[in-house]
């Protein structure tokens, strides 16, 4: 046996030729990656998809057929189009989190200028004035009072 096949032919049982379509995209230390594929979609349909591919776009077609392998084997329903259903529904909350968020911006900002424009209209000036104590006695917090005067503009 060589132990340089690669994870199709080892599992398939054969020799690996030079050329061998499988080898380049199921590399025989990975062979779970394999295994899922041939399970989804057998080696025959795989090896017929990837021939005819142009080599460049190969690479990202065995790629594609794994994740949507793994997708099926974990939901045999709704394989990948249920992980995209999520994702989908999760940018559509997110995107409406986002929505409700900025109102509450929006909200809370106009609410600040309206308190700053009525501030600004009523502004409340406070000055200190000064009162002797005549004793330690008048240090008490309820007279505290006496030491600011309030005027309203």
């Amino acid at each position: 046996m060589n132990s340089t096949r690669c994870a199709a032919c080892r599992y398939l049982r054969r020799r690996c030729p030079s050329d061998c379509i499988f080898a380049p995209y199921f590399p025989p230390d990975d062979p779970k990656r394999f295994i899922c594929v041939h399970k989804i979609y057998g080696a025959s349909n795989v090896g017929k998809m990837l021939q005819e591919l142009p080599v460049n776009r190969r690479t990202e077609a065995a790629d594609s057929l794994f994740f949507e392998a793994q997708c099926r084997l974990q939901d045999p329903v709704y394989g990948c189009v249920g992980t995209v259903t999520i994702l989908h529904q999760q940018i559509h909350d997110a995107q409406c989190q986002l929505a409700r968020i900025q109102a509450q911006i929006a909200a809370l900002s106009a609410q600040s200028a309206q308190q700053n424009q009525f501030h600004h209209h009523h502004q409340v000036e406070v000055t200190p004035t000064f009162n002797p104590i005549s004793s330690p006695a008048q240090y008490d917090v309820a007279n505290t009072n006496n030491w600011f005067n309030f005027n309203l503009l």
